[in-house]
């Protein structure tokens, strides 16, 4: 029987000829990931274990949630993991600035993950590196522990399901709107501990940002990994970046639990609403909803290209004087990119502020905090209550377009509507 991509990269790591869905298995990891929230716990289980880390180049600890620290308690978070990637000579520790950033925008730009690896972390949003063709997901505090000391972990083959894209990408849609049309179809549940595999004649239209975009909001459809296909495109990403990669492809009689189809000709610019990521509709079809404040940025949406589709809607336009518009790259070099090309001149002059690379406001650590009553719309991958500050506070999840425009308008909007 033959396998999918996920099976194969499993198989392959767990030194088996071949795996089922349901079967139980231990892998050999290629990359195991915390940040300054998850490491501290996991360090204190892995120093019970009694040994030392299982190879200080195939750790990556990437201090980016609280960070730059917003109090002493954050600062001692991170004090643990800097102490920790110190005392074990990790070699992917990546300090505030330093050429660092949002753990998930750095790792596939350092080439750290890439075709055919297998990537643990004890991040939810872990499985962004499924776009370069790689498995990748999040786990526990105990998991990562265990992790740290072996360089293993055990997995439960996931059941498959087949998201076959066709049709060509219209102007002002992204990722997040592919994405977004997703988890709308098949809700926040649709494919719990199930893999989300890509397929079709419409991923060559994908950009690699659109593919980290949508891979990385596998698991707000409950998915336990979500996987790319290898092409060009990502063959010219990883060329020069990774090393020793081993592309997968689905075998023809590959099984799959059901196919999904999406045509991308039919998408329109969406926005979820409060307070699931699947409460999804067209923005033609909401009417006028204030807003007060908006996020371009995050490990969902913090790339250049992202940054690009904002500055060119933002460029010679204003911030809505009754708006705070945040915008926060995701790495330092992206920061460094977007400013050689101007994009940051061009959202401090519409009225926005630059923030450093942080996760910030996305999980209501800092950077943009909500009180009662304010709404906001967000490239960042969660709208749950209470997620962005107060618990009645609104977060409308969208793609940079609509976050973009609705920063210029004041209110849920699309780039045709800015003049």
């Amino acid at each position: 029987m033959g396998m999918n991509m996920t099976e194969k990269i499993l198989a392959k790591h767990a030194g088996l000829a071949s795996v089922e869905p349901g079967q139980l298995i231990t892998c050999k990891l290629d990359m195991v990931l915390a940040n300054d929230i998850t490491a501290p716990p996991a360090i204190k289980e892995f120093e019970k274990i009694g040994r030392p880390v299982f190879d200080n180049t195939k750790i990556a600890l990437v201090p980016d949630h609280f960070t730059p620290n917003k109090d002493m308690k954050t600062a001692g978070l991170t004090k643990a993991v800097r102490d920790f990637a110190n005392a074990n000579n990790i070699v992917n520790y990546f300090e505030v600035g330093h050429d660092a950033g949002i753990e998930h925008v750095i790792l596939p730009e350092k080439g750290l993950v890439g075709p055919g690896k297998l990537t643990i972390g004890a991040d939810s949003h872990t499985c962004t590196y499924g776009a370069v063709n790689g498995f990748a997901t999040g786990v526990g505090t105990t998991d990562l522990a265990v992790a740290l000391a072996t360089g293993e972990a055990w997995f439960k083959v996931p059941q498959s399901i087949k998201v076959n894209l066709t049709g060509k990408k219209p102007k002002n849609i992204n990722g997040k709107d592919v994405i977004l049309t997703l988890i709308g179809m098949i809700g926040v549940d649709g494919a719990l501990y199930q893999s989300l595999e890509f397929a079709g004649p419409g991923v060559a239209e994908l950009s690699m940002t659109d593919r980290f975009t949508i891979a990385n909001m596998a698991i707000e459809a409950g998915g336990k990994n979500g996987i790319f296909p290898f092409d060009e495109k990502t063959k010219e990403y990883v060329e020069g970046r990774v090393k020793d990669y081993e592309p997968v492809a689905p075998d023809a009689d590959a099984k799959y639990v059901r196919t999904v189809e999406i045509n991308l000709s039919e998408l329109k610019p969406l926005v979820a609403f409060p307070h699931l990521p699947g409460n999804t509709k067209r923005v033609e079809d909401i009417g006028e909803i204030k807003i007060h404040q908006v996020v371009i940025g995050s490990c969902t949406n913090g790339r250049l290209e992202d940054l690009a589709i904002a500055a060119e809607i933002m460029k010679g336009h204003k911030v809505h004087k009754d708006v705070r518009c945040i915008v926060i790259p995701g790495s330092q070099q992206v920061y460094i990119e977007a400013l050689e090309a101007g994009y940051l001149k061009t959202f401090i002059e519409s009225g926005a502020a630059v923030s450093t690379p942080t996760c910030g406001p996305c999980m209501g650590g800092h950077m943009g905090i909500m009180t009662a009553g304010e709404r906001c719309v967000s490239t960042t991958n969660r709208n749950f209550r209470g997620r962005m500050g107060h618990v009645d506070s609104e977060v409308y999840l969208a793609g940079p377009h609509v976050a973009a425009a609705s920063a210029i308008l004041g209110r849920i909007a699309t780039p045709e509507e800015v003049e």
